[in-house]
């Protein structure tokens, strides 16, 4: 049976995200230093990278997909990924301001989702087939996702890396119960697997 999975790379004191995060720094200030183990050590974190694009169908946020900031699409916005996005397949944009789907090359259609994320799921569901789904990001949606319980495993990679402020995932998240299933570690992440206890 399919699951609903998410990956998230923390700093050591839980940010996801830098402060001041900008359409210049997406990821915040110094957020960039977390994912240095998807880049500087990918061949040692291979297994994980893999899990990560191995979904059939992703759901994010507005912000992950278009940046920081309110209001109507820019119609010439096309995502921070360049014209072929890594996901190879559907993604389902939360936001409240309707759009066409956007295909890209590589068997990515970004869908955007005006109605919540119980339907933002349901159509993740249809289009996964069998495949799992995995909530993206950013942490606004990761927190909407476990207070409503429909995450099933949760993937934290843990960067070597102080924030000090900006976005953290688990703020506001009560009542969650999470089973180490999996650990390991590279010199530049810890990777734990966390099943969500229902």
């Amino acid at each position: 049976m399919s699951r609903v999975t998410c990956d998230l790379t923390i700093s050591l004191d839980g940010y996801l995200a830098g402060p001041n995060q900008s359409m210049t720094e997406p990821l915040g200030e110094n957020g960039e230093r977390l994912h240095g183990w998807m880049f500087k050590d990918a061949e040692n974190n291979a297994a994980e990278l893999a899990g990560i694009l191995a979904a059939g169908a992703y759901i994010m946020g507005r912000n992950m997909f278009a940046g920081p900031g309110p209001g109507p699409w820019d119609p010439e916005w096309r995502g921070w990924w360049g014209e072929e996005p890594p996901y190879h397949a559907p993604v389902f944009v939360l936001t409240h301001h309707q759009r066409d789907p956007l295909e890209m090359a590589g068997g990515t259609t970004f869908n955007f989702v005006t109605d919540g994320i119980e339907s933002a799921l349901a159509q993740a569901r249809e289009a996964a087939g069998s495949r799992d789904m995995a909530i993206a990001g950013g942490a606004r949606t990761v927190q909407q996702f476990l207070a409503a319980g429909l995450i099933d495993e949760l993937r934290l990679h843990t960067a070597p890396v102080l924030l000090g402020a900006g976005e953290r995932p688990l703020d506001g998240v009560t009542d969650l119960t999470l089973e180490p299933t999996e650990v390991r570690g590279t010199r530049l992440v810890t990777h734990v697997t966390y099943r969500v206890v229902h």
